[in-house]
């Protein structure tokens, strides 16, 4: 027998563990160790936790705030009271069922005007294609509210289409009275998130599965009915849900258009008028956030079990047949009303702008440049503001952007995604409901000269900055997607750390992604007016979008905030254009790139 250690064994043999069970071998506990093994950096432990503490401190803890308000009786106890009181109340019963009433039936108007466009645009050669494509951007150039008040010039009670059909055919249409008002103009608006969703399924369906409907006698409405419609439903859903969701939680419309009782006006005049401490608002806001959840989730519970995909790679795209003569016509009778309605806002906005006097009348008086020397004259900051807040809560955003997307999808640190999820959630988080969370949270907290920390306009700037990450961060993700992890891999392999690959390396790459992200945040934040409304207390600290609400208020102003407007919008779209731009340069780049490659 060989000589024994210690533990009695022979031949020096290692103790074996045991168990509860009994002896278990080092083999089978060594992969749960490497399991368990923490691989991640100082450097990456650092900037999740830092962007962790961001989102806690400015999202995740205000609507947990609100929520958690909702639950608790004066005591601080837990309570349903408040939520019985809601359902007790008529006022807001009527509320709850009108906003779920705009919201649906702006999805259907949407879908009336949406789906007929993107059937023409995907199915046939039709010479107005370009036009059509135009439709699916030009009403998200234009904030809601501003087109509001357009839209109330135009076909208002007393605007120019009424006042005409009244001189014409002593008729009078009532498109712009109380809800239907507010489904019109948020139907106009949204209609295009449903134009591009399902124009960009429809463009991704195999081509040989409607030839095998034609195959089978499917043909005209049948063949759009049972084949092609179907197989672009998530498309379709995508684009529905996300205008059930951006009208449901809209507070500006309703309010320029003197329609308090919906949810998000009560929502607001509750913690505006009453004060933080009523727990109404709170509770109108946890609806809010369910409702837009559940819209959400839904619209994927209807996928669900259902197989959308395509025979072949990329799918064929449903073939281009050419129009009739009658489908030309029948088609331009379609395209032209609803190029005349997308219009019309612009056109209305623009025309009170330069108008002395607009009353009573199909046109202006007379026409005058004298509101914007106005808004350039007495209310500059309006502008300056919104350089400065929506440049810095852009700049937020690509940072933040950058550093969630590289921590995801270039580390191996544990939780990683939790950091994409709860800044995506954001998405589904109405900019009134952060607004109350964020003067819950911190309006006790003062600043060195006694002012509360959540009306100061830095907190403002984080406020937008969180409402338009999740845009900032899809931009990121897929600029990050488009490096290759062969280039990262050579900086290291000379000496280069992570983080000085990320600041030498990949962001370089990523820069025409990142520009289209930046200007996607910083256009969309500059039209933001929910969390603007709640928190922004003085003039002298308020963007574009407050001041052209302040002066809509009143008909002595509306000449300066249609002029306010008309700024908004071409800033709006000279930022839609550079990330269109930017965006397209890249993909250039990409293919002559690719090109290159193959050559060589």
């Amino acid at each position: 027998m060989g000589p024994r250690n210690r533990s009695g064994l022979c031949g020096g043999q290692a103790p074996r563990r045991t168990g509860p069970a009994g002896p278990v071998s080092a083999a089978l506990v060594r992969p749960w160790r490497a399991r368990l093994r923490f691989e991640a950096s100082v450097s990456q432990v650092i900037a999740a936790t830092l962007v962790a503490a961001f989102l806690l401190a400015f999202l995740l803890m205000p609507v947990g705030r609100v929520i958690l308000t909702a639950f608790l009786d004066p005591a601080g106890g837990f309570t349903l009271i408040h939520f019985a009181d809601f359902f007790r109340t008529s006022l807001f019963i009527e509320s709850f069922w009108n906003s779920l009433y705009v919201a649906g039936m702006s999805v259907v108007f949407a879908s009336v005007l949406a789906v007929p466009l993107a059937v023409i645009l995907a199915r046939y050669r039709f010479p107005g294609s370009a036009l059509i494509a135009t439709l699916g951007v030009l009403p998200l150039v234009m904030p809601p509210f501003v087109g509001a008040v357009a839209m109330q010039l135009i076909f208002g009670r007393n605007g120019t289409v009424n006042l005409l059909l009244m001189d014409w055919f002593d008729l009078r249409l009532d498109l712009m009275e109380g809800l239907n008002g507010v489904i019109f103009v948020q139907s106009l608006h949204y209609f295009p998130f449903i134009l591009m969703n399902l124009s960009a399924s429809l463009a991704n369906i195999d081509v040989s599965m409607e030839e095998a409907g034609q195959n089978l006698g499917a043909r005209g409405l049948t063949l759009l009915r049972t084949i092609v419609l179907p197989l672009s439903l998530p498309g379709y859903l995508a684009g529905a849900s996300l205008v059930f969701v951006k009208v449901f939680d809209d507070l500006a419309t309703p309010l320029l258009l003197n329609v308090t009782n919906m949810l998000a006006p009560q929502a607001y005049l509750r913690v505006t008028s009453v004060g933080l401490a009523d727990p109404m608002g709170y509770v109108i806001s946890v609806i809010l956030i369910a409702v837009s959840l559940a819209a959400m989730v839904g619209s994927g519970l209807l996928l669900r079990g259902r197989d959308y995909a395509t025979a072949q790679r990329g799918g064929g795209g449903l073939s281009h047949r050419r129009m009739t003569a009658r489908g030309k016509l029948l088609a331009w009778l379609f395209v032209v009303p609803v190029l005349f309605l997308v219009l019309a806002p612009h056109i209305g906005i623009l025309l009170l702008s330069l108008a002395t006097i607009w009353s009573f009348s199909p046109l202006p008086d007379a026409f005058t440049l004298a509101h914007y020397g106005t808004v350039l004259r007495e209310t500059p900051q309006f502008l300056t503001n919104t350089l400065l807040f929506c440049g810095i809560a852009a700049l937020i955003d690509v940072v933040l952007g950058v550093v969630i997307a590289w921590l995801v999808h270039r580390t191996k640190l544990p939780g990683r995604e939790l950091l994409d999820l709860a800044a995506m959630s954001a998405l589904a988080v109405p900019g009134l409901v952060l607004g109350i969370g964020i003067l819950r949270t911190y309006f006790d907290t003062h600043l060195p000269g006694g002012d509360s920390l959540a009306t100061w306009w830095g907190m403002l700037i984080i406020v937008l900055a969180v409402r338009r990450l999740p845009y900032a961060l899809r931009g990121a993700t897929a600029a990050l997607r488009q490096v290759h992890r062969s280039l990262e891999e050579a900086a290291e392999n000379v000496g280069a750390s992570k983080a000085v690959t990320l600041t030498r390396i990949t962001v370089p790459l990523m820069a025409g992604g990142l520009a289209a992200a930046f200007v996607t945040s910083f256009a969309t934040a500059a039209v933001e007016l929910s969390a603007t409304l709640v928190l922004v207390t003085r003039d002298v600290d308020a963007p574009i979008a407050y001041g052209i609400y302040i002066y809509m208020q009143s008909a002595a102003g509306r000449g300066p905030g249609a002029a306010l407007g008309v700024i908004a919008v071409l800033a709006v779209a000279l930022c839609t254009w550079g990330a269109h731009a930017v965006a397209e340069r890249e993909r250039s780049r990409r293919v002559r790139t690719s090109e290159s490659q193959e050559a060589a």
